[in-house]
C-alpha cells in the first residue's frame, strides 16, 4: 500500500467527510513555498498550510533553532517552574505587541488562546466584585472549535450539533463598506445594558467567513463605545496577526487598543502547535489576591513548551527581517496589482485585499462550503499544481512570505483559468 492508501486505514481528517472524500494526497517534503507529494508532484501552497506558515517550509533557521532546543530541555511543568525560552519570548512579544499588553499567558492553539481570554474575561468581572456575562461577537465570526470559542463563533452547520451546550452571544453584523452605521448602532444599543463583559472581534479580516474585510475606522468607533462602557475588547488575531494585514497586527491600524489579544498559527512561523493570550496590566492585577479562589485556574499540559517557544523566536527573528518586511510589501503590491487586473471580469462580485490577503469573490448565485463548486474549483487548483481552499465561490491567497513573483503568477494564472471554469459551466 502507498502512504495515502495507509492513511485511508488509519487517520480521520479534519473537516472530513471521510465516507465520499478522495484520498488525501502524501506530502514528503516541503522547501520554500512548495510542496512536494510522494509521487514527485509539486504544489505552492497558496494558503500557508492554514494559514500558518509565514517564512516557508523547512526553514533551515527555525530547525536549527528547534534543535538546539531539543538537545537541552524538551518540555518542564509550567506550574512552578520556568524556562529560558519561555521568558525571551514572552519579553520579545511584548514588545511587538500592541500598547498596553503587559503579560503572556501560553496554551496550545488559537481555540485555547480563545477560551483562556473569554474565561479572563469573565472572571475578571468576578473578581473586582461587578460580574457580568454577556459577550458580544460579530455575526459571521470564527474564532475557534472548542466549546467557548465556538460559543461566539457563527452559529452554521458546523456547530448545529451543539447549540443548544454553547452559552448565550450576542451578535452584531460585520461592518462592511456602507453598513457601518448599522453596526455602530447595534453595538450602541447592546452596550448600555450593564452585564456585557467582553467583546471578541477578528480584527479588519474575517477569515472563515470569506475573508470579508472592513476598515480600520469604523473599528476603531465600536472598541471606543466599548471602552466608553467598560466592557473589555478582545482581539482575535490568530490570523491577522504577524504581517498578514501589512503591519505587525491588525491592532496596529487602530488607535483604540485591545484589553487582550489572542495568537497562534503565525506565532511559530507555523513549525509548532502554540497558542498565546496577552492582557493588560488591569486584568492580570485583578487575579492577583490572597484570596486563592481569585486564581484563574487554567492550563495546559504543553503550556509553554521550550520548543514551540524556540521555533516562536526564530519565527520572530526571521518576521523582524527587512527582507521578510520588504517581502510582505512586495506581496501586497502584487496582490493589488492583480485584483486592478480583473475587476473587470463580468462574474466578478468583489476582490477584497488587506495586505498579503487577498480574496476573488465569484458571482454565482447561492452557494456554500459544502457546494459542488467548491469542490470543482479545489481540484483544479490541484490540477494546476497549487493549492487552494475555497470557501463556497470565494478563493482566496495568504501565502508564505517567501513566496516567489513566478509562484505567485501560478497562483494568479490558477484564479483565472477559475474564472473562465465558472463562466464555462454557466454558474
Amino acid at each position: 500500500m502507498n502512504l495515502a492508501q495507509r492513511d485511508h486505514h488509519v487517520i480521520w481528517h479534519p473537516y472530513t467527510q471521510m465516507k465520499t472524500a478522495p484520498l488525501p494526497i502524501p506530502i514528503v517534503r516541503g522547501e520554500g513555498a512548495l510542496l512536494y507529494a510522494e509521487d514527485g508532484k509539486s504544489y505552492v501552497d497558496a494558503v500557508a498550510s492554514w494559514w500558518v506558515n509565514l517564512h516557508g517550509h523547512a526553514h533551515p533557521y527555525i530547525a536549527q533553532k528547534v534543535a538546539e532546543q531539543l538537545q537541552t530541555l524538551e518540555h518542564v511543568i509550567f506550574a512552578g517552574f520556568t524556562h529560558p525560552a519561555a521568558v525571551t519570548f514572552a519579553e520579545r512579544l511584548l514588545q511587538i505587541l500592541p500598547q498596553g499588553q503587559r503579560r503572556i499567558f501560553y496554551s496550545d492553539n488559537g481555540s485555547t488562546a480563545v477560551e483562556v481570554a473569554l474565561k479572563m474575561a469573565i472572571q475578571y468581572w468576578q473578581n473586582v466584585g461587578t460580574p457580568k456575562k454577556k459577550i458580544i461577537a460579530f455575526r459571521d465570526s470564527y474564532h475557534g472549535d472548542t466549546f467557548g470559542a465556538m460559543s461566539v463563533s457563527a452559529r452554521s452547520a458546523f456547530t448545529a450539533p451543539f447549540w443548544s451546550y454553547l452559552f448565550e452571544v450576542e451578535f452584531v453584523d460585520v461592518p462592511i463598506p456602507g453598513r457601518e452605521e448599522e453596526t455602530v448602532k447595534q453595538l450602541e444599543t447592546l452596550a448600555r445594558a450593564e452585564d456585557v463583559a467582553a467583546f471578541i472581534y477578528e480584527p479588519l479580516v474575517l477569515g472563515t467567513a470569506g475573508m470579508v474585510m472592513y476598515s480600520p475606522d469604523v473599528l476603531d468607533r465600536l472598541l471606543a463605545i466599548c471602552q466608553e462602557h467598560h466592557i473589555l475588547t478582545i482581539a482575535d488575531e490568530v490570523m491577522t496577526g504577524f504581517g498578514r494585514t501589512g503591519l505587525t497586527f491588525a491592532s496596529d491600524y487602530l488607535e483604540h487598543k485591545p484589553d487582550m489579544v489572542t495568537l497562534s498559527k503565525g506565532l511559530t512561523g507555523g513549525t509548532m502547535a502554540l497558542g498565546v493570550t496577552s492582557c493588560s496590566t488591569a486584568i492580570y492585577d485583578s487575579f492577583l489576591h490572597k484570596d486563592k479562589s481569585k486564581t484563574f485556574f487554567h492550563g495546559h499540559s504543553y503550556t509553554a513548551n521550550p520548543v514551540a517557544c524556540s521555533a516562536g523566536l526564530a519565527s520572530m527573528d526571521l518576521l523582524l527581517q527587512p527582507e521578510t518586511q520588504q517581502n510582505i510589501m512586495r506581496i501586497s503590491r502584487s496582490h493589488a496589482a492583480f485584483a486592478s487586473g480583473i475587476a473587470s471580469w463580468p462574474n466578478l462580485k468583489q476582490v477584497r485585499q488587506q495586505g498579503t490577503i487577498l480574496a476573488v469573490e465569484f458571482e454565482v448565485g447561492a452557494t456554500s462550503y459544502f457546494s459542488n463548486l467548491r469542490d470543482t474549483l479545489y481540484n483544479y487548483g490541484l490540477e494546476q499544481g497549487v493549492i487552494l481552499r475555497p470557501l463556497g465561490n470565494i478563493i482566496y491567497i495568504i501565502p508564505p512570505y517567501c513566496i516567489t513573483e513566478e509562484q505567485l503568477d501560478q497562483v494568479y494564472q490558477t484564479i483565472r483559468g477559475m474564472q473562465q471554469l465558472i463562466l464555462g459551466s454557466g454558474s
